[in-house]
């Protein structure tokens, strides 16, 4: 039901459970997730994001897929889009949220670009995405994209920066 995404570099295909060991190393990492929760994952909450990956996909229509270098076959990270029923304020409902997390040795080299490009190619419609403030490269990524800030909000007692991005059909 995940449909497979190629771009020049990556793959972007449905997750298995072969890539569990990548996907709890890589929210394992401190510099991971300095600005996603501010604390690495066990290997249990790592486990359950795997599980609920693969069930956004039957219940939404949509969901994430494992980022994969073509090259080499290495996983990468996650890219896709959700509906976590997020406690924002002030609420954002109604549109799929965009989400990106990748290695550390991915930063820097337009793979967040890459695979979250594709995936809203592929979506065509409007979502939105929330990001740190502090959370400089996410940010870059997301004016990339076209995303245009919609305002500040909070998670819980977090505040984070909601963006959006209206759906442009390409001529």
């Amino acid at each position: 039901m995940t449909p497979r995404l190629d771009t020049p570099r990556l793959i972007l295909r449905p997750h298995t459970t072969g890539d569990f060991p990548a996907l709890a190393a890589l929210w394992a990492d401190p510099e991971v997730t300095r600005h996603i929760g501010g604390r690495p994952f066990t290997a249990e909450e790592s486990w359950s994001r795997l599980l609920r990956y693969a069930g956004l996909w039957p219940l939404l229509g949509f969901g994430y897929w494992a980022v994969e270098d073509r090259a080499t076959g290495a996983y990468l990270g996650d890219v896709g889009f959700a509906d976590f029923h997020r406690a924002l304020d002030p609420p954002v409902e109604g549109l799929p949220e965009i989400g990106w997390v990748l290695a550390p040795a991915a930063h820097g080299r337009g793979v967040a670009t890459e695979a979250a490009g594709a995936a809203l190619h592929w979506l065509r419609r409007d979502c939105f995405c929330i990001i740190a403030p502090a959370n400089a490269g996410s940010l870059r990524v997301a004016a990339k994209l076209g995303f245009n800030p919609r305002g500040p909000a909070r998670y819980g007692a977090t505040p984070m920066l909601v963006l959006d991005r209206p759906y442009a059909p390409r001529g």
